[in-house]
């Protein structure tokens, strides 16, 4: 026996210090990835498979399995390097760099570090072995002209694309598709006798039968023809399957729910407190089909007390279930216009687990005791069984408590002296809220009406009334003594994280705040109060949108993290997802934590620790990016169709963004964006301010910064590029008006 291998029996009679948490989550745990780390560590040496095996004495088949797959995510997360003599072996961190691969359409590419560093610089010569989204682990070359630093590949960690959609063509002896998902560069080979039966232009789905190389593009397969171009519905189809969203149910899943029935089981109610004569209510839109939550509110000698009751989803969806597996590989429910992909099977989104009324749902209570200053002053959780006294939209809530309308009053006649109780409160806690400096910017949402064959009628602008901002303030109470709650419990829990604005931000908002005669107060680190004062100063001022769209921008996006970071945005020390668990994931593992508690257990026995919740924060968030992506893409493309007849005429607007290659024009009245590209704004230089947000022509002076009012005509929409190009007819620049050459761009729109 060599000494290294005395090393490694010695190490294998180390207890594994994640044992115990190792078996809470299997029933034959395995090392944990700490302890294969140091079993490297103190062996000194890459190891084979079958050696770690030995040094652990894993010998069951099943055992050697279940480490095969965990060596296979440590490499694929970039905690151990497989080498070439296959033997694993621990990364230097201080010269490789792992992250997630992000394509551009233009071919180049960058990797996002999983360290939150900047992004490495990946030229197209690097992109040619990669596809967006696929994981590598790289090494600093050089900085790059723009100061940049510049990466070369060294091992490819993981493959997330194996199938693209896109369009079919088969031109001068070659088939191939060209994805519809921008940021993949490459188009995909068809190999002979790979095409099926798709036909030229059709939208069809390729599988990656071989990935990319240095030398040659992705090769594929035809395994689907969505259909022809234009189709309805054709736009989600292909978002679906571009974006990889999980859209059909296992058939495990299926076997799972069968004995599910509509009703609630009599056994499930006891134990629990009855809460059906409270005359709870839902409050939501028009078109919601799942009711995650409920409120109820009544005075007090103090204040108020409030019920906010939400979907009891955890009660249904075991942990370690085919449920919850698909639940969690989702994450969240897709809304797409008129379609969702949920996240629970109908027969719980929209019947067990959905608060329907006038019958018995299993629901979690979070009861909040407020004072006459809208402060909460305790909150407590508890399991309860409920009936919806009513199902109201917002529309009729707002008719009775702002509008006073008689016919609606008299209708909910019994529920009414309730919903006032609720109105007051809201209105108290409101002020609370701008007191406190909680973010509320004044973003335009929209809706597009659908005519026959999902053809676009109209696209409107979403109305906020008080009764969307009342169950919102509610919610977001709620959801603020859920952190708080499992704080003090000293839980591994899930929170939504969002941090202040970045150094490098900051700096850039205050010089182009400066050049506007303007400041923002707080220092090095202000406030979400000094954001708000700042934008109530400037709101009579004529480039305020410019002024709260630069504000805007200046944030990070929120995400989540068992961190405690606390919510900038609504400026609170710690903020968690629990009133929405039919359609989001953080919230059915919040609502785990909750129950864990509440059935007197301790925060080290709960089966999730720090570490899965770092994972599950990123997944959780990836997948929330991914839904959003999706629904994007979607509305980009119907809003292109809704354009297309559109072409040649002259429309006023509002510029919405300024780049380095023009500037985006939303419509007025319209709420569709498109591109005014620089080479259609006639013979000048122009140069770019980003921190000012500006355009700036060398020898005319003109200038095209975000808020300006412009005319423009529609010159060419691309269904395949969701792309729309303006060309500018005038600017409104005070009393005069500048003209501007109108013709078609020659030279090819940058991306």
């Amino acid at each position: 026996m060599t000494s290294k291998s005395k090393k490694e029996t010695a190490f294998s009679s180390k207890k594994d210090p994640y044992l115990k948490r190792e078996a809470e989550k299997y029933e034959q745990p395995i090392a944990s990835r700490e302890h294969i780390l140091q079993l490297l560590e103190h062996s000194g040496k890459p190891l084979r498979r079958h050696e770690i095996a030995e040094a652990f004495s894993i010998t069951e088949e099943d055992m050697l399995e279940a480490l095969r797959r965990r060596l296979r995510a440590m490499e694929r997360d970039g905690q151990l390097l497989f080498n070439r003599a296959q033997q694993y072996c621990l990364v230097n961190n201080k010269d490789l760099i792992v992250g997630r691969v992000l394509g551009h359409p233009d071919g180049f590419g960058f990797l996002k570090p999983d360290d939150g560093s900047d992004d490495l610089f990946l030229t197209p010569r690097e992109m040619n072995p990669l596809l967006h989204n696929d994981r590598a682990m790289v090494r600093v070359v050089g900085i790059d002209r723009k100061g940049r630093r510049e990466a070369a590949v060294v091992e490819i960690l993981e493959r997330n694309t194996q199938q693209i959609v896109g369009r079919f063509y088969k031109e001068d002896g070659f088939t191939y598709v060209v994805p519809d998902q921008k940021n993949i560069a490459q188009t995909v080979l068809i190999q002979k006798g790979g095409a099926g039966k798709a036909k030229q232009g059709q939208i069809v789905v390729a599988e990656i039968v071989e990935q990319p190389t240095k030398q040659r593009q992705p090769i594929g397969r035809i395994i689907e023809v969505l259909g022809n171009h234009m189709a309805p519905g054709m736009e989600i189809e292909m978002a679906i399957r571009s974006h990889g969203l999980p859209h059909q149910w296992p058939d495990e899943l299926l076997e799972e729910i069968e004995p599910l029935t509509p009703e609630v089981p009599e056994a499930a109610k006891s134990g629990r407190t009855d809460l059906r004569k409270t005359p709870l209510v839902t409050i939501d839109g028009e078109d919601a089909r799942d009711f995650d939550d409920a409120v109820f509110c009544q005075k007090t000698p103090k204040g108020w007390k409030l019920l906010v009751a939400i979907a009891d989803v955890a009660h249904y969806v075991k942990i370690n279930t085919a449920l919850d597996k698909e639940a969690q590989k989702r994450s969240t429910s897709v809304y797409f216009p008129e379609q969702v992909i949920p996240m629970l099977p109908e027969i719980l989104s929209n019947g067990l687990c959905s608060l329907n009324p006038e019958v018995d749902r299993l629901c979690m209570v979070c009861e909040l005791i407020i004072d006459q200053q809208g402060k909460v002053s305790r909150a407590r959780f508890f399991e309860a069984v409920m009936r919806s006294h009513a199902r109201l939209t917002y529309t009729e809530v707002a008719k009775m408590l702002v509008d006073g309308d008689k016919l609606t009053c008299e209708k909910y006649k019994a529920l009414l002296p309730h919903l006032k109780q609720l109105y007051g409160l809201y209105q108290v806690m409101r002020l609370s809220r701008e007191q406190r400096g909680a973010m509320d910017f004044d973003t335009q949402e929209t809706k597009i009406i659908f005519g026959p064959d999902r053809k676009i009628e109209k696209i409107v602008p979403t109305v906020r009334n008080d009764a969307h901002k009342l169950i919102e303030e509610f919610m977001i109470t709620a959801n603020m003594a859920a952190a708080k709650f499992l704080n003090g419990k000293k839980m591994p829990k899930l929170l939504r994280v969002h941090e202040g604005p970045s150094t490098d931000k900051l700096l850039s908002l205050k010089t182009f705040l400066s050049e506007l005669g303007l400041s923002l107060g707080g220092g090095d680190k202000p406030a979400p109060l000094d954001y708000m004062a700042l934008i109530e100063s400037v709101k009579d001022r004529a480039d305020s949108h410019l002024i709260q769209t630069v504000l805007l921008r200046s944030m990070s996006q929120a995400v989540y993290s068992p961190e405690l970071k606390g919510h900038f945005g609504l400026a609170l020390d710690a903020y968690a997802h629990f009133t929405s668990p039919i359609r989001r994931y953080p919230d059915l593992l919040v609502h785990r934590a909750i129950r864990h508690c509440l059935q007197g257990h301790k925060p080290e026995t709960f089966v999730y620790g720090f570490p899965d919740m770092v994972n599950l924060g990123e997944l959780c968030s990836a997948n929330e990016r991914r839904a959003d992506d999706a629904t994007r893409d979607v509305v980009s493309w119907l809003k292109c169709e809704y354009m297309m007849d559109k072409t040649g005429e002259v429309l006023p607007g509002i510029i919405s963004a300024v780049t380095s290659f023009g500037f985006f024009v939303e419509l007025a009245e319209i709420y569709v964006e498109g591109l005014v590209h620089i080479s259609s704004l006639g013979q000048d230089y122009f140069s770019f301010d980003p921190t000012s947000h500006q355009l700036r022509g060398e020898r005319t002076g003109a200038k095209y910064r975000i808020g300006d009012n412009v005319t423009v005509k529609v010159a060419r929409v691309s269904l395949d590029d969701k792309k729309i190009d303006f060309d500018l007819v005038q600017k409104k620049t005070g009393r005069k008006r500048v003209e501007a050459n109108v013709k078609l761009p020659k030279k090819k729109r940058k991306k």
